[in-house]
């Protein structure tokens, strides 16, 4: 059994590592996450022997919140609106959060990622309605929220506008009449 106060501090920690971790990315210096949980570096150290378990604590959650978004989409009526409205919240996590940037540029590498397969379900779910360009697919997707992170960070005002227009040519061209 953990005692109180020890509890206490964990919770400390790890809300201060999802707060400094979105500032500064996963590479954020540990001294400062102890800094802003109140604590000495030895009690993070404590709780979190190695960086690597702090940082996957605090990924494990953005990851499972992101696949909680896709699934959210892939239930929506509208295929269309469903993709759109993931990579929207998407893009807006990214434009907050550093470290889900990250995350999220680099899901693609991870072939057995859950995150994946339910991007390509939402890509194939899309193309089969019509409403999303044949030739696009998962890694495209990556490509796009990698690009409108970037500008989110370059030109945080004007991600919106990017993302509208990068939208656009994701959607399949009508041939009617």
């Amino acid at each position: 059994m953990i005692r109180r106060d020890a509890q206490r501090n964990r919770e400390s920690l790890v809300a201060a590592a999802h707060e400094v971790l979105a500032e500064r990315g996963v590479d954020a210096p540990l001294e400062a996450v102890a800094r802003r949980a109140g604590v000495a570096i030895g009690t993070l150290y404590r709780h979190f022997p190695q960086r690597g378990d702090l940082v996957d604590a605090i990924l494990e959650e953005k990851t499972r919140a992101w696949a909680d978004l896709a699934r959210e989409s892939l239930a929506a009526d509208d295929p269309w609106r469903g993709l759109a409205g993931f990579l929207e919240r998407t893009c807006e996590l990214q434009a907050a959060d550093r470290a889900f940037t990250e995350l999220a540029c680099l899901s693609h590498q991870d072939d057995g990622a859950e995150i994946n397969e339910l991007i390509q379900r939402l890509v194939a779910r899309a193309q089969g309605a019509g409403v999303l360009r044949a030739d696009v697919g998962p890694l495209d997707l990556a490509f796009f929220m990698m690009a409108n992170s970037r500008v989110a960070e370059a030109a945080p005002s004007q991600w919106r506008r990017h993302f509208t227009l990068m939208l656009d040519a994701l959607k399949a061209v009508s041939r009617a009449g």
